[in-house]
């Protein structure tokens, strides 16, 4: 403990005063130090050094985050096999974007936009935020007349192989394919009602509000199973239950307004990213990587974007619970500058 207090003390001396201006901040070198650093001096440090994001120790729910997390080769996916939009379609028809844009706000009618999944101890965030995605574009590309929440676990169980490997991580770009396809069931959370297949894991641990189902696994769950049925009591068959994308495609890479026109005139989009060990102890404002090792990939969910003193950022609703982030499961990123990978592994389709 000591020594880890005499290094976080020389890593702060050493490091450059706090810059006001996060262009500068993300220009400047983080210390090899810093990288090394971990639970409560890591913490320390992220907090003392910048003040665009505040960290909060929590070991235990820093374990439980990282140990949820994608193999990070799974962040910078084969782009080969979808068709990509250009910057000029995309922008043809959004060439006057507003500072700020929240897809909640926009579509008010599609409630799946207010709906934070919890993947609870599996590497699913592929799927879960493939599902999430898809499941507002459903409703936004129906002017509100179809609000399905799609499954999660259909995607997670019966993409199979070809998604990827499951609780150990998935390939977007995958799900979107197997999506127009095959075509995704009714989902929601876990014990759901009248929908075909709910959420096939529990929450674990405590969360407000909700069922104490029990603790969570020392390891991961394993990938469920594919069961092309609807749960007991539903009333519908699983090949009927299927809604198909109509289409699927990347966004050029790093290129913010192309994926701000796109948020705008179709709805949230999907990106992944690398996750380092600052990320698990975020708790609110603009992250930005200030210190720690990388411990995987993430998928997530792009709903809009913003500027808070000067600085831009994307809006990104997680699926780590409601107890996890800000306002309830949410969190910003540093928008303009491909933090973590963010703006390079953007994709979308259509219903």
């Amino acid at each position: 403990m000591l020594i880890s207090f005499v290094l976080l003390c020389f890593i702060i001396a050493c490091t450059p005063q706090t810059v006001t201006k996060i262009e500068e901040f993300a220009a400047q070198p983080i210390p090899k130090e810093a990288l090394e650093l971990t639970g409560k001096a890591l913490v320390d440090y992220v907090n003392q050094r910048q003040s665009f994001f505040k960290a909060e120790y929590s070991p235990e729910v820093a374990e439980y985050r990282l140990g949820n997390l994608m193999k990070a080769h799974f962040v910078k996916q084969p782009r080969e096999e979808g068709y990509e939009l250009t910057t000029e379609q995309l922008l043809a028809n959004n060439s006057d974007l507003p500072e700020n844009f929240d897809s909640r706000d926009q579509w008010k009618d599609c409630p799946s936009l207010r709906y934070i999944r919890d993947q609870t101890k599996c590497g699913s965030c592929w799927a879960v935020s493939a599902a999430s995605v898809m499941s507002d574009r459903l409703c936004i590309h129906t002017k509100g007349k179809v609000k399905t929440m799609l499954s999660d676990t259909d995607i997670l169980a019966c993409c199979g192989k070809f998604c990827g490997y499951g609780c150990e991580g998935g390939y977007n770009g995958r799900a979107w394919k197997w999506a127009t396809i095959s075509g995704v069931v009714s989902g929601g959370r876990y014990g759901e009602k009248g929908v075909c297949m709910p959420y096939v894991f529990h929450p674990c641990g405590s969360h407000k509000n909700q069922r104490f189902y029990g603790v969570c696994p020392t390891h991961s769950y394993r990938t469920p199973a594919c069961k092309p049925y609807c749960q007991y009591g539903y009333g519908k068959r699983y090949m009927k239950d299927k809604v198909k994308a109509k289409t699927w495609y990347y966004l050029p890479q790093k290129d913010e307004e192309a994926i701000k026109a796109e948020i705008f005139q179709r709805g949230p989009v999907h990106a992944t990213f690398n996750v380092y060990e600052d990320f698990a102890s975020y708790k609110g404002g603009v992250y930005i990587h200030t210190a720690g090792k990388m411990k995987g990939g993430h998928s997530v969910k792009i709903i809009g974007w913003g500027v808070e003193n000067g600085t831009k950022y994307w809006t990104i609703a997680n699926s780590w619970s409601e107890d996890w982030g800000e306002n309830g499961g949410y969190f910003r990123v540093v928008r303009g500058i491909d933090n973590c990978y963010i703006e390079s592994g953007v994709l979308a389709g259509t219903f």
